[in-house]
């Protein structure tokens, strides 16, 4: 590359006001030039980022579940903007919908070309439920020149709907917590949202096991969603509820400090990808305690620096429990120490950055540098 370059253009599409898709654009925003297409508005970090010009919103109410389809209603409009703005690159978060917008809008002579950023459930879950999704999620695959993926098993699955290229890398802290100080030895802590797919009630059967055993054993709750009032009542129902404390959504800092005195860190969705939240708690020094997937078997072995729950237990193995606690100082250290090594985002956007640069221009588009 010589002196002349001129920097990369990247529209990155998602929803404006999701914490995920800010952190994304405050990575790439001092190595690209950054454009935002929102499907919805816009958090007020990520529009004090941009200027207006260089944002455009969608205003629709996207659901992760589905039932997106009036954003096809968008596309024109769209369309519109994107040829305007003239990108080497969209990069496209959430597949099921703003990938499928990309790729239509491709269709329609949008020149750039198509980064497609898998969540989670858009290749867990989706495609799964009609022939229809499965199709339109292959098709955005295929069309994409490069995709990513936060885990192993989530890349192989989207390699066989039909990627070409997938780099794979945590959606990592942006930077290693302090080491924790004073470690509560029963201290458990779970922060995932308080709907089915995390199984929140799960959590609460499985501390109810560790509770019987250790009378000193408190579970903290973090976050919100539908099935609060229930699990509260589950909670009573166990005869828990003074060990049991909801604490409903928390800021960064509120959360931070419960990470740094929790020794334990209980997460058992049905269906997930690396979780950011578990890589935080590996980062603060907490043990994993997580459900039996591929993605969490990527970062627990199972009895090692943490364990994983089989499918159908419902009471935590105190005995593992307790040989987990016995190692406890040097399990922190290796998962912190794994986490700082592997699960930190800026590097691993510097080689998403640097893949997108090395790839050749779309038909049309002025190459990254002139001799």
């Amino acid at each position: 590359m010589s002196g002349d370059r001129r920097p990369l253009r990247v529209v990155l599409f998602g929803d404006g006001e999701s914490p995920h898709l800010l952190k994304w654009a405050l990575a790439l925003a001092p190595r690209v030039e950054l454009f935002v297409a929102s499907s919805r508005g816009l958090a007020p970090a990520l529009a004090a980022l941009l200027p207006p010009k260089r944002t455009l919103l969608l205003s629709q109410d996207t659901k992760f579940a589905g039932g997106n389809a009036a954003l096809l209603k968008t596309l024109p409009g769209l369309v519109r903007w994107l040829r305007g703005v003239d990108a080497d690159w969209i990069n496209a978060h959430y597949l099921t919908s703003h990938g499928t917008l990309a790729w239509l809008a491709r269709r329609c002579g949008v020149r750039a070309r198509l980064a497609a950023s898998a969540w989670g459930s858009d290749i867990l879950v989706t495609p799964d439920h009609s022939a229809l999704l499965r199709w339109v999620t292959s098709r955005v695959l295929r069309d994409a020149s490069l995709c990513t993926s936060d885990s192993e098993a989530m890349a192989r699955r989207m390699r066989e709907l039909g990627a070409r290229e997938v780099m794979t890398f945590p959606f990592g802290l942006d930077a290693l917590p302090p080491e924790p100080t004073a470690k509560e030895p029963r201290l458990f802590f779970a922060n995932r949202g308080l709907e089915e797919i995390y199984d929140p009630m799960r959590v609460l059967s499985l501390f109810a096991g560790a509770a019987a055993a250790w009378p000193d054993a408190r579970l903290m709750v973090a976050n919100g969603g539908s099935l609060r009032e229930a699990l509260e009542a589950r909670a009573s129902a166990l005869g828990l509820d003074r060990r049991i404390e909801f604490v409903g959504r928390l800021d960064a800092v509120s959360q931070s400090a419960i990470y740094a005195r929790a020794r334990w860190y209980v997460s058992v969705p049905r269906s997930d990808s690396v979780s950011v939240s578990v890589l935080e708690a590996m980062g603060h020094g907490c043990i994993p305690l997580l459900s039996d997937l591929p993605a969490n078997r990527e970062l627990v072995r199972d009895g090692g620096n943490g364990l994983v729950v089989a499918d159908g237990v419902d009471a935590f193995d105190v005995a593992a429990l307790e040989r987990l606690a016995a190692d406890a100082p040097a399990i922190a250290a290796a998962n912190r120490a794994w986490v700082g090594a592997h699960a930190l985002f800026g590097p691993c956007v510097d080689a998403f950055v640097a893949r997108l640069e090395q790839c050749p221009p779309a038909p049309g588009r002025t190459p990254l540098s002139t001799p």
